[in-house]
């Protein structure tokens, strides 16, 4: 320094020295000292060629020498590319939005082996995108989703695995046909939806009509049924009270004046129909004419004695004929009648015993045998003319 405080040009030149010196330390520190974060790689150039990839961590370089070319994000990355017009088989252009997933595994191979990686899988996506849709028509193009998103990684994947890139995953993100495509196309699921919609009503509507023809079957069993239960039941009940009147009556013994006045009381509701146009008189007509004449003390029908006193000479067959009606009575109660052969036995029985009834009430009557009256019974023999009625004897002068 000189004496009068003013600096020497030497320590002058000593002090910028130092201070060039001091800052390119720095400079140098800085420059050689790199952290390296994770999932980061970076590319080192030593004299402008490579030297060595820098992991994640803490490293040293030699300063002015060494030179970090550039960084690669390990991670995997998402990149959608804008729609591109697809031309499809069936000549129709339709616009086809793509997303792919993909992952650096070689820096060096992405910094050196291609400029930009990503424009270069984007427009190999667009080329193969074309190749594949194009052998196909929209309606495969639209369904086959997964078949186009396995042939463009497969395609993808291996053009880029030389440029250290790993395709994961490519989606076709949306499908966008014509407009005018998209009308026909809602008009025909329309279409195939009410074409859905009407076999489910008409498969319902069959269904209905069986389930109710099935159910009208079955009523019309089980009303017959019940119809020819309900007839048997009533044949059974009117048989059965049929024969306790018919057992009553000749239990009962009831004399011919009783039952003439029932006939009498009947005749009036025979001929009380509005539609009755020929009366039917009861054959026994006389006999009930004769017995109501024997209770006022005449003769009454010729041939009969004036005291109405019955013949006894058939005393042993009434009892016999009540004993099997009693034999009756107790079958129906039981209910023996359900065989058929043992039916058709039983309707011999009664028959036997109302023919030997009738006769014992014939020759109690004391009339005379008319044979006209059996020719109904004998269908293919000649009718033979009645007997005459004998008259009456005059009363004695």
């Amino acid at each position: 320094m000189f004496e009068d405080g003013s600096l020497n040009p030497a320590t002058l030149v000593l002090y910028l020295v130092l201070l060039v010196v001091l800052i390119f330390f720095v400079t140098a520190l800085v420059r050689a000292v790199r952290i390296v974060p994770q999932a980061v790689s970076l590319i080192v150039e030593r004299l402008g060629r490579y030297h060595k990839t820098l992991e994640p961590g803490l490293h040293l370089l030699v300063p002015f020498i060494d030179k970090v070319r550039a960084g690669v994000d390990l991670r995997e990355q998402v990149v959608s590319f804008p729609p591109q017009p697809v031309i499809t088989s069936d000549n129709l252009v339709v616009s086809i939005d793509t997303v792919i997933y993909f992952q650096v595994t070689n820096p060096k191979s992405a910094v050196y082996e291609i400029a930009n990686y990503i424009t270069a899988i984007e427009q190999l996506t667009v080329t193969t995108l074309r190749n594949v849709v194009g052998s196909m028509d929209l309606e495969q193009t639209l369904t086959s989703r997964d078949q186009i998103n396995g042939q463009l990684r497969g395609v993808l994947d291996e053009a880029t695995g030389r440029w250290g890139v790993r395709i994961n995953r490519v989606e076709l993100r949306s499908i966008d046909p014509p407009a005018s495509v998209q009308g026909s196309m809602e008009q025909q699921m329309r279409a195939e939806r009410d074409r859905r919609a009407a076999i489910l009503t008409a498969e319902g509507v069959k269904q209905s009509q069986i389930l109710t023809a099935e159910g009208e079957k079955q009523s019309a069993i089980l009303r017959a049924e019940g119809d020819a239960q309900s007839r048997v039941l009533r044949a059974e009940g009117e048989a059965r009270a049929i024969l306790q009147v018919f057992d009553a009556i000749h239990t009962g013994d009831a004399d011919p004046k009783l039952l003439a006045y029932q006939y009498l009381q009947m005749l009036p509701q025979i001929a009380n129909g509005t539609a009755s146009k020929l009366w039917v008189v009861p054959t026994e007509f006389t006999a009930a004419l004769g017995s109501i004449s024997k209770g006022f003390g005449g003769s009454g029908i010729p041939g009969v004695p004036a005291d109405g006193a019955p013949v006894t000479s058939n005393e042993e067959e009434s009892a016999a004929a009540r004993a099997l009606r009693k034999e009756r009575m107790e079958a129906l109660g039981t209910g023996a009648l359900a065989d058929p052969a043992e039916a058709l036995r039983e309707a011999q029985r009664q028959s036997e015993a109302a023919t030997a009834d009738a006769t014992a009430s014939g020759t109690r009557s004391g009339m005379p045998f008319d044979p006209s009256h059996e020719a109904g019974q004998h269908p293919g023999e000649p009718t033979l003319p009645p007997i005459p009625p004998v008259p009456p004897a005059p009363p004695a002068g």
